[in-house]
């Protein structure tokens, strides 16, 4: 069984509800709130989870919302590692306008990490001895938590024969690349504030995937597209996703499904582009899913002989 060991800096808890309206001053009337564990390494745990893979959640948690986190992971059959800390377990919120079918999504920076919680992250990583196929971070960094942490991670993988997935960001994501990564999830936007380029066509994109490889910055380089659809590459080639005609119901954890289901084909051991297209039904059926549900199995197993993939020139 393959076995994700995910780490999840800034976790959260994710409230999703809808009003008929969104506006300003008057009191909105909401539906019922749906509360799930939440954050990039903690989506991808759930997932990975839910396709048979294994999953040990690692992840800082403190206060009353840290320990509603915790039993909703463990609800989910999922292992964990929580690392306990003085700051609140933050709250996130998407609200679904039913007039419009809109999504707001509000999103909250985070408790302020201390020195030696962070450390204590780091170490409980360093400590964790039983077989891991992958390391996955996912996520930003609280407020507290050093740039280059992610890159110590990178460094920890390579020492050990790991391969490491990142999903991140800003300073996080160019410190992290300086000492390498073996896959690289980032989205259209992440990409083009990375490289400075405006990335406008599929050709860019390529051209843009292919360098991050040749520099030595990342091995596998996933870059999802929104409703462009998705590029992978590698240095042996590269292949381009077409969107599926769908109609998105929320885009929360989309990205989160596509990696947990492309790490979790690759570590099983299938080709990149069959790995690649478990990775696009996964994002996809995300899509379906109403708020902070993420994929469910049924609907990714459904989408999958339906995703169509090109060889990207």
């Amino acid at each position: 069984m393959v076995h994700l060991l995910t780490i999840t800096m800034n976790p959260s808890i994710d409230i999703s509800t809808s009003v008929e309206r969104v506006a300003p001053t008057r009191k909105l009337r909401c539906a019922p709130a749906r509360r799930d564990p939440g954050g990039g390494g903690v989506n991808v745990a759930r997932v990975a989870n839910r396709l048979g893979s294994q999953a040990t959640a690692l992840y800082p948690t403190g206060g009353g919302c840290g320990q509603l986190l915790r039993r909703l992971i463990d609800a989910e059959g999922i292992r964990s590692i929580a690392i306990p800390i003085a700051g609140e377990t933050r709250e996130d919120f998407t609200i679904l306008e039913a007039t419009t079918g809109e999504e707001y999504r509000f999103v909250a920076a985070g408790p302020q990490l201390l020195d030696e919680e962070w450390r204590e992250c780091l170490g409980a990583i360093a400590a964790y001895r039983e077989p891991v196929d992958l390391y996955v971070a996912s996520g930003s960094l609280p407020p507290g938590a050093p740039d280059d942490f992610y890159a110590r991670i990178a460094e920890l993988a390579r020492a050990r024969s790991i391969p490491f997935a990142l999903d991140t960001s800003g300073p996080a994501l160019r410190a992290a690349l300086a000492r390498g990564v073996d896959v690289l999830k980032p989205s259209l936007r992440e990409m083009r504030e990375l490289t400075g380029q405006p990335l406008a066509d599929p050709a860019s994109c390529v051209a843009a995937c292919r360098a991050l490889i040749e520099q030595g910055r990342a091995r596998t380089v996933a870059l999802t597209l929104g409703g462009q659809g998705a590029i992978l590459a590698t240095a042996a080639g590269a292949w381009r996703a077409w969107p599926l005609p769908i109609t998105p119901v929320s885009a929360v954890g989309a990205g989160d499904s596509f990696l947990a289901a492309l790490l979790c084909a690759l570590a099983a051991g299938a080709s990149h582009p069959e790995a690649f297209r478990h990775g696009v039904a996964a994002g996809s059926a995300a899509l379906l899913s109403p708020g902070t549900q993420l994929c469910q199995p049924e609907m990714v197993r459904e989408l999958l002989g339906h995703v169509v993939i090109d060889i990207a020139a």
